[in-house]
């Protein structure tokens, strides 16, 4: 857990992390105080965290696709990113991001908070374990329900049309999909598609953050017969107007997370993701593995001497 001074003589601790998508790169409603830049033991992540506040409430923020959006969603590091979200003791974690709707209802500028997900990734880590340990999370819920509700309550509170539930479908990118991919999704159930959601999820599952994400409709993907195929030009014009709703959103749901009380509810699947996960015998885990990965597990085993 994280405090910081924030210049006006008073602690804050900064549990909140945000995740800026496509569009959100910066918050109006955040006070900033310090740029953090980090190294873990995964490399470098999108860029600094900017830590401040939003009425006096901590919270901890990173562009995803970097400054001036400079990076493919295949070249992000999500480890690095959640990993830095952890050392800085983020424990909810809302993210926005940008997407498109597989369904008539979801239309362009409204917001989708997903419950489940379908990974049609290629090139991608989304596991911290590995080098002599290994895990296996329980994920067959992949968001955290109850900061999914907050968000959801929290979006209407704002007067956007949002919609409980659905399923996301990660797909790798950069390119949009064929249209015959867009109708086998179809056929699948799934309601929005995106090209982020599925490895943050993942991660911050095995880091125990809780995690749920606004998934802001910019297109029809090429599925709908009476509306243009998904374009650029298209996609960067609704953006800009998420991106104000999403602002609003994201300051409303801290607001109402900080009047509930920061520490994670009783019961969060979420909180101790981790407490039967891990299977390997701790004899035989390496000191170096349990060092890089000390603020995700450290919990659950001793810090290894410094001669191990």
């Amino acid at each position: 857990m994280s405090e910081r001074d924030l210049g006006d003589g008073a602690q804050h601790e900064t549990r909140i992390g945000i995740l800026g998508g496509s569009g959100l790169y910066a918050m109006a409603a955040l006070e900033v105080h310090e740029e953090r830049h980090l190294t873990t033991p995964f490399g470098e992540p999108s860029g600094p965290y900017v830590l401040g506040s939003i009425e006096g409430v901590g919270v901890a923020f990173l562009a995803r696709h970097g400054a001036g959006h400079r990076l493919m969603p295949s070249e992000l590091n999500f480890r690095a990113n959640i990993f830095g979200f952890k050392t800085l003791g983020v424990e909810r974690l809302l993210s926005v991001s940008a997407v498109g709707s597989m369904r008539e209802r979801y239309a362009p500028r409204h917001i989708v908070v997903p419950d489940q997900m379908i990974d049609r990734t290629r090139h991608r880590p989304d596991t911290f374990f590995g080098d002599g340990m290994v895990a296996h999370v329980g994920f067959a819920d992949p968001v955290c329900p109850r900061l999914a509700e907050t968000m959801t309550a929290a979006a209407r509170s704002v007067g956007a049309t949002v919609h409980a539930g659905g399923t996301y479908v990660c797909m790798e990118g950069p390119q949009f999909s064929t249209r015959a991919e867009s109708n086998l999704y179809r056929s699948w159930g799934v309601d929005v598609i995106g090209m982020t959601n599925l490895q943050e999820a993942k991660l911050a599952r095995e880091a125990e953050i809780c995690y749920a994400t606004y998934a802001m409709v910019t297109d029809y993907d090429c599925w709908h017969e009476s509306e243009e195929d998904v374009s650029v030009e298209g996609v960067v014009a609704i953006l800009q107007e998420n991106s104000r709703v999403g602002q609003q959103a994201v300051a409303e749901a801290v607001r109402r997370l900080a009047d509930g009380g920061l520490e994670p509810p009783s019961g969060c699947p979420c909180c101790d993701a981790l407490r039967f996960a891990i299977i390997t015998d701790p004899s035989v885990i390496p000191a170096s593995t349990l060092r890089k990965l000390e603020p995700i597990v450290g919990r659950y085993f001793p810090p290894p001497t410094a001669d191990s």
